[in-house]
């Protein structure tokens, strides 16, 4: 059911309660640099799931955590064997994160609850925000992993065998700070899922676009690969004969940028997370471990990219006499969102006279994976210089404030009053 834009033209949210709740947040975990700093189920997650669950239960939203860790918090509806409308993302943050990247959505969803209850307005179904855990995959690989069990492309055992960097587990993490929930990931309904967040790319600010109408994401291949050379005396080894783990990484690293540019415009390729052993200033490198995350909008294209990836692991291997192992860990396909969510996202920019444009997501996102169970949209916002996964990043209030007023009537449209 839709209602139209009419019956509640003038409804806005407040726009400065908006900014005032991410700065709240904010300083849970804040980081060096003046981002944000809270790791998937780490102590500040906890605090940070713990004042978001204050907040909705102050707003008389009842809440509900599944054995992910999901958090979804639900205002009834008139009638309420309805499934939910749903809106929200994600707290956790990269290492070095900002104070927008996910908590946007989370806080935009949150302020449309709020606006409906300050205005007494009655949705026919429910209204929810959902919290998804893990979604950066910073702290736990991969990302996006509770959303994705919550779709079915993930076992929940897999999920839970996810460790960190020192060993600990993604179900022992999530019982430790207390949010491992009853209700099966999965099992919860959904009519709709709306997901409002920062561009986290230079596109709408170069364009002077307040908004963008997301319609899709694309796809993405992710890879451990191990180099295994020999380790050996910095001094007294001569140059030729050397099995140098970390020249032939150079090498791969190199081939990886080649292949984004092959696959332009839109192929990206990213070595972001290198360890090298033993590490020693004196010795050669006799292995090394990288990953890499190579991004197309077509599935087609990215498959070459990942071929195009295994020839140049198997001519370094043999060019520098080192072992090479390629581990494929995740393939996140590109998406289409759903037309009626598509089509609610835009009515509303336009009825609100927003400066708009369609664009495909180049990060990935939660509702990346669960748009292949529920209908689903995204609402982009600029960010300053298009940088995020930084603690610079930033976004202006009233583009904030814009993209929460977009979500509020696409939500009500679906929701129907």
């Amino acid at each position: 059911m839709t209602t139209p834009m009419s019956a509640h033209h003038h409804l806005r949210v407040n726009g400065q309660r908006l900014w005032d709740s991410i700065m709240a947040m904010a300083e849970i975990g804040p980081g060096e640099q003046g981002g944000s700093r809270r790791l998937a189920l780490t102590e500040e997650d906890k605090q940070g799931r713990d004042l978001f669950i204050e907040w909705c239960k102050a707003e008389n939203c009842s809440v509900t955590i599944d054995d992910m860790g999901n958090i979804f918090a639900t205002r009834p509806g008139t009638d309420n064997d309805l499934p939910p409308v749903c809106s929200g993302s994600h707290l956790d943050t990269q290492p070095h994160g900002g104070k927008f990247d996910g908590i946007y959505g989370v806080l935009a969803a949150l302020e449309v609850i709020r606006t409906l209850n300050e205005n007494d307005i009655s949705t026919r179904a429910p209204v929810e925000i959902v919290m998804w855990t893990n979604e950066e995959g910073s702290r736990f690989a991969p990302a996006m992993v509770s959303s994705g069990v919550f779709a079915g492309l993930f076992e929940k055992e897999y999920a839970y065998s996810r460790t960190d960097s020192q060993g600990k587990s993604l179900r022992d993490e999530l019982e430790k700070i207390g949010y491992l929930g009853a209700q099966r990931c999965g099992d919860h309904p959904m009519a709709a899922l709306f997901e409002a967040h920062i561009e986290q790319g230079p596109i709408l600010e170069r364009d002077n676009h307040q908004i963008g109408i997301v319609i899709g994401g694309q796809g993405q291949r992710w890879f451990d690969i191990t180099i295994t050379g020999q380790d050996s005396h910095a001094g007294s080894t001569p140059m030729p004969g050397r099995r140098d783990a970390l020249v032939a990484a150079s090498g791969l690293i190199r081939a990886v940028q080649k292949i984004a540019l092959e696959h332009g415009p839109h192929g990206v390729g990213t070595v972001g997370e290198i360890s090298v052993s033993p590490n020693s200033r004196n010795t050669i490198p006799g292995e090394v471990f990288l990953t890499v995350d190579l991004r197309n909008p077509d599935d087609a294209v990215l498959g070459q990219m990942r071929d195009r990836l295994g020839e140049h692991c198997t001519s370094i291997s043999d060019s520098h006499n080192v072992q090479i192992n390629l581990d494929e860990i995740w393939h996140n396909p590109p998406v289409r969102f759903h037309q009626d969510c598509i089509r609610a996202v835009s009515d509303a920019t336009r009825a609100l006279g927003y400066g708009h444009q369609e664009m495909v997501s180049g990060a990935g996102h939660d509702a990346c994976q669960v748009c292949r169970i529920v209908p689903t949209s995204m609402i982009f916002v600029p960010c300053e210089g298009g940088l995020s996964h930084n603690e610079q990043e930033h976004a202006e209030p009233e583009d904030l404030e814009a993209g929460c007023n977009v979500l509020l009537h696409a939500m009500l449209a679906l929701a129907g009053r």
